[in-house]
């Protein structure tokens, strides 16, 4: 068995055990397996192991592995999980299911009329990334601005707003780490019982929240997605983006 098929045996048990103790079904929380910096070897020994949806940081990298995958693409669903620049959308629109990371209407609407382009591709579905614990360095929207800007995005065409994705600081705590993602999840829910009746609500369902070292806490506080990138694959080097 090779180690990538043993590190997702292990997180894959952890997301049950999580579940099962926050009396939620596994099934319904997603992991999605962070691979940017690996090789397009390393998404296929984890594909032949049952994972299929991925997660890349890196515009350029990730539509390289994309297209070179391209055989596999019918098995694969491709998330966009990092900061993405108004001149990297049109790749973005062309070659991802999904985006957790959009902090400005700006975007939204490059990547909604970019979707256009490509009529033979389905919605690209969002998340609006929240900046949950005020860092400067790190993106996202207050939490305050998401009801807006989750409005402004639900009236785009070939986009579907699906929810909202966060990333606490770093180095927190267990309990400042649950009260984050909860502040968090009484927003989503906050959006989705207000705006429900609405078009595009009726699939605002997406918590993106949780990494390899916090994901039981977030799963506890609502999450759906997981993003895992270390625990599966191993420690990174950093790229350039």
């Amino acid at each position: 068995m090779s180690h990538i098929t043993a590190n997702l045996m292990a997180v894959r048990q952890r997301i049950e055990l999580a579940a099962l103790a926050a009396q939620r079904e596994p099934e319904d929380i997603l992991l999605l397996a962070v691979s940017k910096t690996f090789p397009a070897h390393a998404i296929e020994e984890a594909m032949h192991a049952g994972q299929t949806a991925f997660g890349e940081n890196y515009v350029q990298e990730a539509v390289e592995k994309i297209t070179g995958l391209a055989k596999l693409r019918p098995w694969l669903e491709w998330h966009f999980i990092g900061p993405l620049q108004s001149n990297k959308t049109r790749e973005v629109a062309e070659h991802f299911d999904w985006v957790h990371s959009i902090d400005r209407f700006k975007i939204a609407e490059r990547l909604s009329v970019q979707r256009g382009e490509f009529p033979d591709l389905g919605d690209l579905q969002l998340c609006i990334q929240v900046n949950i614990s005020q860092e400067d360095s790190k993106s996202g929207i207050p939490l305050a601005e998401a009801e807006a800007l989750c409005m402004a995005i639900s009236k785009l065409p070939r986009v579907t707003l699906r929810g909202l994705m966060a990333i606490p600081a770093p180095n927190l705590d267990m309990v400042m780490q649950s009260a984050a993602f909860g502040l968090v999840r009484e927003c989503f829910l906050q959006i989705k019982i207000k705006h429900l009746n609405e078009r595009g609500y009726e699939f605002f369902d997406t918590l993106s929240m949780g990494m390899s070292d916090d994901m039981e806490t977030a799963i506890a506080q609502g999450s759906t997605i997981v993003r895992v990138g270390t625990a599966i694959f191993g420690k990174r080097d950093k790229i350039n983006a």
